[in-house]
C-alpha cells in the first residue's frame, strides 16, 4: 500500500489496492445510486445531453468554434460532476441527498475547483497545440486541412503515418487528463483538499494501478461512445449520471484519507 503524507498536520492519504473486478463493482454501485435518485439523475442527464447537443450543433454549423465550445464544457462539466458526487456522498453517509445540496456543493470549494479547471484548460491548450504541430509536420507541403475537413484527414487510411502520430499525441494527453481527474474532484468534495494535492493523488492512483485504471477508462469511454451512437446522443441521459455516480465509488475504493486526529488515536 502506497502512502502520501503531505504534512504532519494534514490528512494522511493512502492509495488502496484495486482489482480488475472493482471497476465493474463501481458501475454497479453507480447504477444503484442512479436508480435510487431518478429525478436528480434525470436533471444531470439532461445537462450532459444538452452539452453534447451544443457541441454537435457547433461542429456541424461553425466547426471553427468547436474548440471554444469544448472549453466551455470543460468549465461546466466538473461542477456538474461534483453535484453527482455530492448525492453519492450523502447516500453513503446515510444522509438524504437533495437537489439543492448537489447544485451548491461547489460553493465551499471554489478556489480548488477553479484551480483544477485551469489545469484542465491548460492541458487542453497544450493538446491542441501539439495536434497542430502534428498537422504542420505532415501537411507542410500539401497545405493544412481546414477545420471542416479535419475528420476526413484524420480517418483517411492513406494517411496512416499521420493517423499513428495523431493517435499517439492524442492518447498521451487524453491519458494525462484522465489520470489527473480520476479521483481529484470527489477528493476535493470529500476532504476539501487543494487542487494540487488532489491531482497528485489522482496521478498516484493511476501510476500505482495503471492497468486497472486504463480498464476503468476504457469502460467509461465505451459507455460514452455507445451513448453517442444513439439518435441525438440520447444515451447520455443515462450514461452521464451513471458514470458520475460510479466515479465517486472509484474514489472511495482507491483512496483512504485519515485525519490527523485519527492518526493520534
Amino acid at each position: 500500500m502506497q502512502q502520501l503524507v503531505p504534512d504532519e498536520a494534514h490528512d494522511r492519504i493512502d492509495i488502496n489496492p484495486i482489482r480488475w473486478s472493482d471497476p465493474l463493482r463501481w458501475l454497479w454501485m453507480g447504477w444503484r445510486d442512479m436508480v435510487s435518485q431518478p429525478l436528480i439523475s434525470l436533471f444531470y442527464g439532461l445537462c450532459f445531453w444538452v452539452m453534447a447537443l451544443m457541441l454537435l450543433a457547433v461542429f456541424n454549423t461553425v466547426p471553427e468554434y468547436t474548440l471554444s465550445a469544448v472549453s466551455g464544457c470543460l468549465l461546466v462539466g466538473p461542477f456538474l460532476a461534483m453535484g453527482l458526487y455530492d448525492v453519492s456522498m450523502h447516500m453513503e453517509r446515510g444522509e438524504p441527498p437533495s437537489m439543492g445540496s448537489s447544485l451548491t456543493s461547489w460553493q465551499s470549494h471554489t478556489r480548488s475547483m477553479g484551480m483544477l479547471v485551469m489545469v484542465m484548460i491548460v492541458l487542453e491548450l497544450l493538446w491542441g497545440r501539439a495536434s497542430l504541430v502534428v498537422f504542420a509536420v505532415f501537411y507542410n507541403t500539401a497545405g493544412m486541412p481546414t477545420t471542416a475537413t479535419v475528420l476526413e484527414a484524420v480517418f483517411n487510411p492513406q494517411n496512416w503515418e499521420f493517423i499513428a502520430a495523431y493517435i499517439c499525441v492524442g492518447g498521451f494527453f487524453a491519458g494525462l487528463v484522465f489520470a489527473c481527474m480520476m479521483v481529484s474532484i470527489p477528493m476535493i468534495l470529500d476532504r476539501d483538499t487543494d487542487a494540487i494535492t488532489a491531482c497528485i493523488t489522482s496521478l498516484r492512483v493511476f501510476v500505482d494501478h495503471t492497468a486497472v485504471s486504463a480498464w476503468w477508462g476504457l469502460l467509461c469511454i465505451s459507455a460514452v461512445v455507445l451513448a453517442m451512437l444513439l439518435p441525438l446522443a440520447a444515451g447520455l441521459l443515462l450514461v452521464g449520471p451513471w458514470l458520475g455516480f460510479a466515479s465517486w465509488h472509484a474514489y472511495r475504493f482507491a483512496v483512504r484519507v485519515t485525519a490527523p486526529t485519527e492518526l493520534n488515536t
